[in-house]
């Protein structure tokens, strides 16, 4: 299989070019290029692509989907260089994955869970989750962006963070309040304290000195949510750790209506400051906010002067 191994990385390789990062489809691909050495497929067919996007037997089939779509965007790609490969077509399996329902933290929901973080058995694992969740909330950064950071990403004396080559290989610096610089710091020298001889150069450690990883931070987080009593809102509304990037958004625009702002002149800020590469991107972070749809239309009926009672 070190074929298929070797077209996973080219394809991997091509996608990141284009400026994405591909860590599931790197993860997924992976794994799917050990089951056909498990079953000794030497190509891509639709009755193998199935066989795997449907494990486990248990799974949802929003899940099965999305597996599906992974192996169908690198079998479409591998196809104009072996035309014995075989797509899985779109419509192939009964579940739609689609976007999950965005669960709206509140700032007591944050405080919760950075209080939770506190309890947590090993005390630099303590600092770092307290930290990287309250860093999460109050900047809206994705969550591969802060467990990147380097120390010299953290800029004090200007007061900013730099975030570099990050999606679309796009990069920007973030403005930060003197209590967030301030507890920067504090973590800083308890990192320091805890690690004084760190395996990289992270700003964020592990219990190990080492960069955070995404497979170890998001069950940890949700074990924090857990703890915190962060419940499901329903089943497509469920504790992410990125839905704090989404509250982030959505807490901006509700304090811009709430006090009379431009949002018009404030929505182009807000997609500079998340780094979305158009400000269209950032509208989906503010859809199922019943506050902001409120504000929304309070404003609309001071604008056009509406009277409910006449209109009946």
């Amino acid at each position: 299989m070190t074929g298929m191994s070797a077209a996973i990385d080219d394809y991997l390789s091509v996608r990141r070019a284009l400026g994405h990062k591909m860590q599931l489809a790197e993860r997924l691909l992976g794994q799917f290029s050990s089951y056909c050495e498990q079953v000794g497929a030497m190509q891509v067919t639709i009755e193998i692509a199935i066989a795997w996007a449907m494990l486990p037997a248990e799974a949802s089939a929003g899940w099965w989907a999305q597996r599906l779509g992974v192996v169908r965007g690198f079998a479409t790609w591998l196809q104009t260089q072996d035309p014995c490969t075989q797509v899985p077509p779109a419509d192939i399996l009964p579940g739609r994955f689609g976007r999950a329902d965005p669960y709206l933290y509140s700032e007591a929901d944050i405080a919760a869970m950075m209080a939770a973080a506190r309890n947590l058995s090993v005390p630099l694992q303590r600092h770092t989750y307290e930290t990287l969740i309250g860093l999460l909330g109050v900047t809206g950064m994705r969550i591969s962006e802060a467990i990147r950071l380097d120390r010299d990403d953290v800029d004090a004396a200007r007061g900013v963070l730099r975030v570099v080559n990050s999606k679309f290989g796009k990069s920007r610096q973030i403005p930060l309040h003197p209590s967030v610089l301030e507890a920067l710091r504090r973590y800083e020298d308890r990192r320091n304290q805890l690690c004084p001889a760190p395996r990289c150069g992270n700003f964020f450690l592990s219990t190990v000195g080492t960069a955070l990883r995404y497979s170890v931070v998001h069950p940890t987080f949700k074990k924090l949510a857990g703890r915190a009593g962060l419940q499901p809102r329903s089943q497509r509304c469920r504790p992410r750790i990125h839905d704090l990037r989404h509250s982030f958004a959505v807490r901006v625009l509700v304090d811009c209506y709430a006090t009379d702002g431009d949002v018009q002149a404030v929505l182009p800020l807000l997609s500079t400051y998340l780094g979305h590469v158009d400000p269209k991107s950032t509208y989906w972070y503010l859809s199922a906010a019943p506050e902001l749809l409120s504000l929304v239309s309070r404003r609309l009926e001071t604008a056009f002067d509406y009277d409910a009672e006449d209109d009946q």
